[in-house]
């Protein structure tokens, strides 16, 4: 991940809605959500949902499937394994292979 990206990542996450989509997506794992679902566990509009959602995937930190007329969101953790590399790519002295156990255990392999 470069630093554009990494911004991306940071931005789409320092708003709280979007924290909170990440986070129930994170705990939903490989099942993933409707949008409708996501939208009516945290008591959010549909317009507002669908412009949330927008922003987490164009930053990486989603994917998305589609079923007929609905999308079902899952947290990306390729794309939270690369925004944390990149925060700690220059750990350890700058060997950041010695992190690399780190980033595993609290990235998830969903």
């Amino acid at each position: 991940m470069d630093k554009s990206n990494a911004l991306l990542a940071l931005a789409a996450l320092s708003q709280s809605t979007r924290l909170d989509v990440f986070r129930l997506l994170v705990k939903a794992g490989a099942d993933g959500m409707l949008a409708g679902e996501i939208g009516e566990a945290l008591t959010v509009k549909q317009n507002t949902m669908s412009a949330n959602l927008a922003v987490l995937t164009q930053a990486g930190l989603l994917r998305n499937t589609r079923e007929g007329r609905m999308v079902r969101y899952f947290a990306n953790m390729d794309g939270m394994r690369g925004l944390l590399a990149f925060l700690m790519e220059d750990c350890c002295g700058g060997r950041p292979e010695q992190c690399k156990p780190l980033i595993d255990e609290i990235a998830c392999n969903c």
